[in-house]
């Protein structure tokens, strides 16, 4: 007989043992701790967990288009890069593109290529056009004025060039290595399941000032597994 639970319809967990389960999961405990901490099975757990990062990952692809000061930048996740590989490239490696919006939230998107018609095509979706946008000097980034934001600043960092008053990316350069420390600790995700593990990654810094645990029992209240 199916238990009432508000959060997880249709399930055998109460809803008592289902908040102790947000719990581990807000604190970012791995499926086989949570099991040990609510008599949940991993196989169950592993199965929430991939569920509920699904709804994340739907809530994070709704947000609204970012504006204000914005910083855009893309990171390589995967196996080290090919020994005697240089530059830009990806060598195996899954391609993110982020940006970042100045003290606020960030969006990210797993992308084939770093092409200007791939970068621009990712802003026009997601960033006002009245938006200051702030890069590196990678040429995936030219011609964004010819499309409208024409308040665009750059910084080379080919020329060692890291920081030019306010002209510069470190917020998303912090959250890239936020979101690769975070991935390492699961000792390698696959192609799979790696979209779902980073927009987890994104949806905890974008309420990293927030309690986590309230916002995940909001989310699920209006929209329950």
């Amino acid at each position: 007989m199916n238990v009432k639970n508000r959060y997880y319809r249709r399930s055998r967990i109460s809803e008592k043992k289902f908040r102790q389960f947000l719990r581990c999961f807000a604190m970012d405990f791995t499926a086989t701790d949570t099991a040990t901490l609510t008599g949940i099975s991993v196989r169950s757990v592993n199965s929430i967990y991939l569920k509920l990062r699904s709804r994340i990952a739907t809530v994070c692809e709704q947000q609204s288009p970012l504006q204000g000061a914005v910083e855009v930048d893309e990171s390589y996740f995967g196996p080290r890069r090919v020994r005697g590989k240089r530059g830009r490239g990806a060598y195996g490696k899954t391609i993110v593109f982020g940006l970042l919006k100045r003290d606020g939230r960030v969006y990210t998107e797993i992308v084939p290529d770093c092409t200007k018609a791939t970068l621009q095509g990712v802003i026009r979706g997601h960033i006002a056009p009245d938006t200051v946008i702030h890069s590196d000097g990678w040429r995936g980034y030219d011609g964004l004025v010819d499309i409208g934001f024409d308040k665009h600043f750059r910084v080379n960092h080919s020329a060692n060039e890291f920081a030019r008053g306010e002209h510069h990316i470190n917020g998303i350069e912090s959250f890239w290595s936020y979101a690769k420390r975070r991935l390492q600790k699961f000792n390698g995700i696959s192609v799979v399941t790696f979209y779902l593990h980073l927009k987890e990654t994104e949806f905890r810094f974008n309420h990293r000032r927030d309690n986590l645990y309230l916002e995940l029992l909001r989310l699920l209240r209006l929209n329950p597994l």
